[in-house]
This record gives C-alpha cells, structure tokens and sequence, in this order.
C-alpha cells in the first residue's frame, strides 16, 4: 500500500493528513504553528506518519504535497500547490456537491467557486486586512476573556444583537472593551462581533458564486455562532462538512499528491 501526504502549512495552524490509495485518511494531524514553519511542518508530518503502519517518515509517502502560507518551508515536500486550490479538491472529495467556499484562514478570508472535477472556477481573497480572520476572533475572544470556543457559545444566548461598528480589528477590539464596560450584555456584544464577519463575507460568497448554499472551511467553520450569522446575512445554507473543515487544505494536498502519482 502506498501512501500520499498534504501539508498545509497556515500561518496559525499546520494540519497534516496522509491517504491511501483509495483515499481514505489513515492519519491527521492539526498543531499550533510555531514560529519557525519548517520546524511546525516538520512536527506535523512526523506526527501524522508515525500514526501509520510502514511509514518511517514523511520521506517514506510516495507522494507529498506543500499548501499554504508555508507551503515553500515544508520539508520533503515533491510539490507545492496553492491553499485555494486545496481547499477546493478537499471539500470537492469531502462533499462532491458543494459548489462554493469561504475559507477563514489565521489572516485572510477567501471565496471560492468549485467546479465539477474539484478545480477552482473563480476566487476572491480579502487579505488586506485581518478584520473577519482567525487572528480578528482571536482578539475578540481575548477581550472577553474567554476561549474561542466559550465566545462563539455565548453569541449564541443572545436576544438581540448589539452591532459593532468598527471595520479595524483594533478599533473593534477597543469597541468591544468600550461596550463591556457600560455593562451592555455581553451575548449582545459577542452577537454582534459574529454578525459583523457574517457580513465581510457577503462579498465572497457572491464572488464565488454561492446561489443555494455554500460550505465553510478553515478553523473558523466550527464557530456555530458564525455559521448561524452567515446563514442569516447571506440567507445561504452552511452545508456542514463530514470531515474536520480544519483539515479541507492538508486533505485537498493529500488528494492532489495521489492523483500526481496516477492513482
């Protein structure tokens, strides 16, 4: 049996999957990235193939595939291919159905229009600002003092939503520490903060060609709060993915590793 890696090297996370021949995943892995991404890649990938019988190293896959931010740092990497078109392959063999994409990475946002056979048709990126990223919840999160996973449960009580005006993560940040001092209710503030990244990726969804439903990927898709924000702003179905949405770019790589190979 031989078997194909993907190593998606993000700027806050590095998440490895390896595959076999028939493209089932026999081992992941999603780790905090350090600072250096030759040393997060290198821990991922000796991670994920220590969990497999036969595999010595990452140098023992037939076939491996680099992807994203530090895809060019991935050690023993064949090929190095764009996270666009990794999350689109992997949400494509996840769910064959799904036609359009928001990707919430550490420090961009991405639309993405997937065609029939898995390849990207269309794509737009916001990467000018970190408002709407992973890095923009983190902030949030930290100013309530809380996990994300604690925030994105709190926006879920609330009754009503307080708006949040600021377009800047840290004018949003100061905002939010504005509100929680005069003792708005903090469910409100945390609604508000999801519904305001509901709307950034209004433009992206439309980019990408979303008409009936679209499907999230990166950390941020299991943000419950933030699905039901993007439902309510983009009135779109949040298709949810049967496979860890974290892992759509590592396992998109993984897949193209094997069909490089012609299995």
């Amino acid at each position: 049996m031989r078997y194909f890696g993907g190593c998606d090297a993000g700027s806050t996370y590095t998440k490895c999957v390896i595959i076999d021949e028939n493209s089932e995943i026999v081992a992941s892995v999603i780790n905090k990235s350090r600072i250096n991404p030759v040393l997060s890649a290198q821990s991922a990938l000796d991670e994920a193939a220590a969990k497999v019988d036969g595999l010595q190293s990452a140098k023992d896959l037939a076939y491996l595939v680099g992807t994203g931010y530090g895809r060019n740092k991935v050690p023993f990497a064949d090929e190095n291919i764009s996270e666009i078109s990794c999350h689109a392959m992997g949400v494509h063999v996840t769910n064959p159905k799904v036609r359009a994409v928001i990707d919430i990475g550490g420090q961009d946002v991405k639309g993405i229009a997937i065609d029939t056979d898995g390849t990207v048709l269309n794509f737009a990126m916001n990467d000018k600002c970190a408002a709407g990223t992973g890095r923009f919840f983190e902030s949030m999160a930290n100013a309530f003092e809380m996990s994300i996973e604690a925030f994105s449960a709190l926006s879920l009580k609330a009754k009503n939503v307080i708006p949040i005006t600021a377009q800047c993560t840290v004018f949003a940040e100061s905002e939010v520490v504005s509100l929680v001092g005069e003792g708005k209710p903090m469910e409100e503030i945390a609604a508000g903060i999801q519904l305001s990244v509901a709307k950034r990726c209004f433009v992206m969804a439309k980019k990408a060609g979303a008409t009936d439903h679209i499907a999230l990927t990166g950390g941020c898709a299991k943000n419950e709060g933030l699905k039901r924000a993007i439902e309510k702003v983009l009135k779109l179905h949040v298709i949810e993915l049967e496979i860890d949405p974290q892992l759509m770019g590592a396992l998109g790589a993984a897949e193209y590793a094997k069909r490089k190979v012609g299995v």
